[in-house]
């Protein structure tokens, strides 16, 4: 598929399970490396549930993005499963902003060197030269309205169309509190309308057991990581 139909291919379920049988052996290959990365750093924190940093993967495999941008990292995880989707398309590179410098420490070496750049700061007031010709925005940092408010406003209309962004902790519950991140995501969301995508177990528990029933299937089902609410949401900008 060219770029170009890649622009208007929505995110949802058939796509991922697509993505999970043409990535099977990768996706085998990199859950045993971040399994091990987990035993080898036993205090690093751990964001990301199985089946969202799989999809994570898979999406950054299928749009083979040049620039992705990371807003907020904590241990690296999350960062750990960016860059191992950009080592396998061979080509890619990383900014990831964040408060704390943990991350630095934790990637490994081999892994981030070539494609990742890390910044220490507030995504709001560093440069903000990550903006442009950016490919891929992950975003996992405050979860306070003011901070989606902030990237909602200042950031998405500077994107292109059609620029695949994945949102965290939004579904933790059914319908996200007030006066939070999630909250303020859905209602642009709905006012854009704007078709997104989630495997949450409080939201979508039906689309989780299919996809874990082919998991099954491919011989994907040993936990990595102890989580299992997988609360984020896809979606491409409008």
């Amino acid at each position: 598929m060219d770029n170009q139909a890649k622009i208007t291919q929505a995110i949802d379920l058939a796509l991922i399970r697509e993505l999970y049988r043409e990535h099977a052996g990768a996706l085998r290959d990199v859950r045993e490396r971040q399994r091990a990365l987990r035993q080898r750093r036993p205090g690093m924190k751990t964001q990301l549930d199985d089946l969202e940093a799989e999809v994570t993967y898979l999406l950054l495999r299928y749009f083979r993005p040049a620039k992705v941008v990371e807003i907020g990292s904590l241990h690296g995880w999350s960062t750990c499963w960016i860059l191992h989707a950009l080592a396998d398309n061979c080509q890619g590179r990383l900014i990831t902003m964040d408060l704390v410098d943990t991350a630095a420490w934790t990637v490994p070496g081999p892994l981030a060197a070539g494609r990742w750049e890390f910044r220490r700061g507030d995504a709001r007031t560093l440069t903000t030269d990550w903006v442009a010709d950016l490919d891929y925005l992950f975003i996992d940092a405050d979860h306070r309205a003011r901070f989606a408010r902030w990237y909602l406003g200042d950031v998405f209309p500077r994107l292109r169309p059609g620029t695949p962004v994945s949102v965290h902790d939004v579904f933790h519950r059914a319908r996200p509190l007030p006066l939070t991140e999630g909250a303020e995501v859905l209602r642009w969301l709905e006012s854009s309308r704007t078709r997104w995508f989630t495997l949450a177990r409080a939201k979508a528990a039906g689309a989780a057991a299919e996809l874990n029933a082919l998991r099954r299937d491919l011989g994907l089902t040993a936990a990595v990581h102890t989580g299992r609410d997988n609360p984020m949401i896809y979606f491409k900008l409008p």
